[in-house]
């Protein structure tokens, strides 16, 4: 399933090759129009909790501890639910997980593809 789930900025130019296309943000991408994203899906709530989001900041020193807590939040009530539809979604098709973040591998989208990945 590993070569099945890619991510990437949603800014970048959709591709027939990125399968089902889920934003994986809890906000909406700045300047973003929705008819421009192409997506599949918007899963709000597989994304970090607003908290661990603004304590992160994208501050590429705090990743592992970031990706330590968000794979925990992962497990949570909350998030438990969307996190299974990835899975559901990534064992039937390819699979591109979106966000906004410049630096897409320090982002929840790499946590969660290497998440899906591992599982």
């Amino acid at each position: 399933m590993a070569e099945q789930i890619t991510y990437r900025r949603v800014y970048e130019e959709a591709s027939p090759k990125d399968g089902k296309r889920v934003l994986v943000d809890r906000v909406w991408p700045r300047g973003m129009r929705k008819d421009d994203a192409h997506l599949d899906e918007w899963l709000r709530d597989v994304a970090p909790s607003t908290d661990l989001r603004r304590w992160y900041g994208h501050e590429p020193s705090r990743f592992a501890e970031f990706r330590r807590r968000y794979l925990s939040e992962l497990k949570d009530d909350g998030h438990r639910q969307a996190a299974e539809h990835l899975r559901d979604l990534a064992a039937h098709d390819k699979l591109t997980l979106l966000t906004a973040t410049k630096d897409v591998d320090h982002s929840q989208a790499a946590v969660l593809a290497e998440w899906l990945s591992d599982t």
